[in-house]
């Protein structure tokens, strides 16, 4: 099962709401299993960002595990990491991207922040992808 777009919007609103908490402008996109766009909010950050958002999430659901773990595991392929990192039209390694699971534990989608630091970007999206815990 895939998040609905209800749900997507709860996400979204729980991640903005610590976005304003932090007073930090980020872009923040919530993906569903197959790592399709579904909700978005762009919080006056920089043009950049948004598809840092938009990659983080999709990274996280890809592999189902949170963006940042995804760029230990490839900074330990060493030779192999350029591969990895240029595929499926290039996945995004830093902080900030967060699988979501149901209350079952299933992945539903994932939640990616950008505009902040690696640590807020990281606090961003999981205060939304805490909303199903």
């Amino acid at each position: 099962m895939s998040i609905t777009y209800s749900e997507a919007i709860q996400v979204l609103n729980a991640s903005i709401e610590k976005a304003k908490e932090l007073n930090i402008p980020v872009s923040i996109a919530v993906v569903d299993t197959g790592g399709h766009l579904a909700s978005f909010a762009r919080l006056d950050s920089v043009y950049g960002v948004i598809d840092f958002a938009v990659k983080k999430a999709k990274t996280a659901v890809m592999f189902g595990v949170d963006s940042d773990i995804m760029g230990a595991i490839i900074a330990g392929a060493e030779l192999h990491s350029y591969g990895m990192i240029n595929s499926n039209d290039g996945l995004l390694t830093i902080a900030g991207g967060i699988v979501i699971k149901d209350r079952n534990g299933n992945i539903i989608g994932a939640v990616g922040s950008s505009g902040g630091t690696p640590q807020q970007d990281k606090e961003i999206a999981e205060a939304g992808a805490k909303m199903f815990a």
